[in-house]
């Protein structure tokens, strides 16, 4: 089977924030399996597509939830005009053939599914099918890289250590304010100082982390906000629309929000 279509053609436009690439492209040679660790919003994904354009290989992502079966992921039988014919999950294809797979915020999945990769995190590279009697060997351009944030742990909604301890992980981070300025300023269209703003804005609102807030405002919303501003829509109200509304729901975090936001006009 061709994956051609699971390519990246076009360079994904990304900015290192550290020695990220160097360190994946090392954990590559040897296929080691790897975790992202970082809050939501950061770049993890665009890394990963980053760097299956620059590997010149298919990558295939499966977006995690809490619904998601193994069957999911490695396949089932289906009735088509020919009978019940098997049909390959999105890992299966990616074993098969030869593809980095990305599970994304894989905590979202139910334990019992995470389980499934573990016979692809060891020396053993394999992935058993069990309905369909088969054990298939991984491609050995095959690679498995998980995204993982831990802001979200909790007794019911964090990796088992038997699964952490099965990767080499990369820390990331929201960039430094001069790169994330840059960053927004590229995705949106708006110019740096504006960027900028929305970067004072962000600082604010990520210290208040713990008193309020799970999680700040991510560069992606900040893109969001540039992307609305860049249609015309005043700062005010882009930052509330696409920072405030969506990141809480209690009142007095939103007015301290929107305070932080009045301060950096």
């Amino acid at each position: 089977m061709n994956l051609d279509h699971y390519l990246i053609t076009d360079e994904p436009y990304y900015s290192p924030t550290q020695n990220e690439v160097a360190l994946f492209e090392a954990a590559w040679v040897s296929r080691m399996p790897m975790m992202l660790k970082g809050p939501t919003g950061c770049g993890k994904t665009r890394f990963v597509e980053y760097m299956a354009w620059k590997l010149k290989k298919p990558l295939i992502t499966i977006s995690c939830h809490e619904d998601m079966t193994a069957s999911d992921l490695v396949g089932r039988y289906l009735l088509d005009a020919d009978g019940t014919v098997w049909h390959d999950g999105p890992l299966t294809l990616a074993v098969r053939y030869g593809a980095i797979c990305y599970l994304d915020e894989i905590v979202e999945a139910r334990q019992d599914t995470s389980v499934v990769i573990h016979s692809l995190t060891d020396d053993r590279r394999i992935l058993s099918l069990e309905k369909k009697n088969e054990v298939v060997k991984a491609h050995k351009d095959f690679q498995i890289v998980i995204s993982y944030n831990p802001g979200y742990q909790s007794v019911l909604k964090d990796l088992k250590e038997s699964t952490k301890q099965r990767f080499g992980a990369i820390d990331f981070n929201y960039p430094k304010p001069e790169l994330e300025a840059e960053i927004i300023a590229h995705e949106s269209g708006v110019d740096k100082k504006i960027a900028a703003k929305l970067v004072q804005i962000s600082e604010r609102s990520r210290n208040l982390k713990g008193h309020g807030l799970d999680e700040g405002a991510s560069t992606r919303m900040l893109i969001y906000a540039a992307q609305l501003i860049s249609q015309g829509v005043s700062m005010e109200e882009a930052c509330e629309v696409a920072l405030v509304l969506p990141i809480t729901d209690d009142h007095d975090v939103r007015n301290a929000l929107s305070s932080a936001i009045a301060a950096c006009m």
